[in-house]
């Protein structure tokens, strides 16, 4: 008998919340296979098989808080059971094309060993189902079987733990309730950590973006097809973030007690909207990285963000934080620290305004707000001011920006 335990999740990680079991008692597995997603306050990990054998037991269901190294069930010596008839309609159901509008009659012995074979090939072992899923392959269609018929069987709801059906307020008013996310339930306990703890300040400037954008219109084309990825505006500002970071390097660098630890190094996250919350990959050795290896780290980490296959090391060890409200059309915001970091850039949307070019002249330019927000405990405002004040100069000189790097 082998127990089911959670693993080391990562740095600072000590529980989760299982999403959803692959499998369940009786079940015969592989060492390897998928067993269930856990997910913690950064990422979903999936938790698979130790050995090989029969799922003894589960104790902790889909919904429930689990701590690192706690057993969550058990896999016995043995062959599993065949799959429980009703679960295996069930899933068939939902596999099947829509029925037809009138009733279907009965199927012939034929059809029934159809749907018994189609049933048996969804409940395959977690780790088909998975790489099914990643392919797009129908398993009832596997190995030449027809799908199943519909069976008229009512899909499972979601459990009360992750939401409650549509209700009344007190004045009569429907609500619904729904159980936040540990991502966002961290986050939010995050930020409002980091708004009482740090003595948070903001300070604005503005870039006229006309150089960059000239600059990209002329080597768009030829970046793309030397580099297979786009000349963003990303790889600009990190850029000009990493310049000025070793101007002040109090701006790299986070509180310990009574300690200040500057780092040496410029790992600067990237914050990214995803479906589950916002998380913020970070790009290693920036100052090292071209502009294309900027650019390419940042789609790659954007990508895993979406699709929710980010690895706790992608999260971990950021030295600073940009972040672009720009994309969801900001004008301007004043963005919340990533604790520990001790300063995080704001992007935001470009926008043509009127600048007065000399005393007697005017000219609409590309313009966009930045805003830099920093711990004042170890930043003064004037470096500060003159920290944003030299990713400006660098941004509307991008020929600067080679110098840097």
């Amino acid at each position: 008998m082998a127990e089911i335990i959670v693993p080391e999740l990562g740095e600072s990680i000590s529980e989760g919340t299982i999403t959803k079991w692959f499998v369940k008692e009786g079940d015969s597995v592989s060492q390897g296979d998928v067993l269930l997603e856990l997910e913690t306050d950064k990422v979903n990990i999936e938790i698979s098989a130790d050995n090989s054998g029969v799922v003894s037991r589960i104790a902790k269901q889909d919904g429930d808080v689990v701590l690192v190294g706690e057993a969550i069930g058990s896999i016995g010596e043995g062959a599993g059971a065949s799959a429980p008839a009703a679960p295996a309609a069930e899933q068939a159901a939902v596999a099947a094309p829509a029925a037809p509008a009138a009733p279907a009659a009965a199927p012939a012995p034929q059809q029934a060993a159809s749907v018994s074979d189609s049933a048996a090939a969804i409940n395959a072992s977690p780790a088909a189902r998975k790489r099914a899923r990643e392919q797009g392959i129908d398993l009832s269609q596997a190995q030449g079987q027809a799908p199943a018929p519909a069976v008229a069987t009512p899909v499972k709801s979601a459990p009360l733990s992750q939401a409650e059906p549509a209700s009344a307020s007190k004045d009569g008013k429907p609500t619904e309730r729904k159980r936040m996310s540990r991502r966002r339930v961290t986050i939010a306990n995050r930020l409002v950590e980091a708004q009482r703890t740090a003595a948070m300040l903001t300070t604005f400037n503005e870039v006229d973006m006309t150089a960059i954008l000239d600059l990209r219109k002329r080597r768009k084309q030829a970046f793309f097809e030397k580099n297979d990825v786009n000349l963003g505006f990303m790889s600009f500002f990190t850029k000009a973030v990493v310049g000025a970071l070793k101007a002040f390097p109090l701006l790299n660098a986070e509180i310990d007690g009574e300690d200040i630890i500057t780092k040496k190094f410029f790992d600067i996250g990237i914050a990214v909207s995803a479906k589950e919350g916002l998380v913020v990959p970070v790009v290693r050795d920036a100052d090292r990285l071209s502009f294309a290896e900027i650019e390419k780290n940042i789609v790659e980490l954007a990508g895993k963000a979406r699709s929710n296959t980010l690895a706790i090391s992608d999260l971990q060890g950021g030295s600073f934080t940009i972040t672009n409200g720009g994309v969801f059309g900001s004008l301007l915001s004043t963005p919340i620290l990533n604790a520990p970091q001790v300063g995080i850039l704001g992007m935001h949307k470009i926008q043509i305004r009127p600048v007065a070019i000399d005393d007697v002249r005017m000219e609409n330019r590309p313009m966009m707000y930045i805003a830099l927000s920093y711990d004042h405990r170890i930043v003064d405002g004037s470096e500060a001011v003159r920290f944003l004040v030299m990713v400006k100069a660098l941004l509307e000189d991008p020929e600067a920006l080679l110098l840097e790097g």
